[in-house]
């Protein structure tokens, strides 16, 4: 019996049948290693803070939401882990990231920590102690809300001594109930 000059051997067949297999597994393996490169890659963003994003965003001009203020927009020029400071034209503000609420204007990139310059690895205490040291007067907006015109007094390492109005005696605010300082 002869066969047809087009029709395929079973050697044929098979190594037909083989490559066909052997693009379906490469196929497979290829959506496999793609959704490990995707896992891997939202693994990764799951570690990028807050902090270095703002970072990124260091002399760009961003609008923040802050919890019991409001908006408060203004030239990003300071950034630390717990805090950051912004230049709103006529007023400076100290804003304790713990009470943002969003933040629009920001870099698509973040820095990350071990990047940063030494200042940025400064505590909320730094940044209150530069201000009291500045003998200017501020208002301070703390968690529930109040507003208080304060003069500095001396930064301790989880509080802040405040004078409001006349008194002499000073108040007491935890660092944990400050929102941010408007100076």
């Amino acid at each position: 019996m002869s066969r047809e000059p087009d029709e395929p051997t079973s050697t044929e067949a098979l190594a037909e049948l083989l490559d066909e297999l052997a693009g379906q597994a490469n196929a497979v393996l290829g959506q496999e290693l793609l959704l490990e490169v995707a896992e891997q890659a939202r693994a990764e963003y799951a570690t990028v803070t807050l902090a270095s994003r703002l970072m990124a965003t260091l002399g760009a001009e961003v609008t923040m939401q802050v919890a019991g203020i409001g908006t408060v927009a203004g030239r990003l020029e300071r950034c630390a882990a717990t805090w950051c400071h912004l230049d709103a034209g006529t007023r400076q503000w100290l804003v304790v990231q713990d009470h943002l609420v969003a933040v629009d204007g920001v870099n698509p990139r973040s820095v990350p920590e071990g990047a940063w310059p030494a200042t940025a690895r400064l505590g909320l205490g730094s940044a209150l102690r530069r201000l009291a040291d500045d003998g200017r007067s501020a208002h301070l907006h703390l968690s529930d809300g109040t507003r208080l015109e304060v003069r500095w007094g001396r930064v301790g390492n989880d509080f802040v001594e405040v004078y409001v109005g006349e008194r002499r005696a000073p108040r007491l605010v935890a660092h944990a109930a400050i929102v941010a300082v408007a100076h």
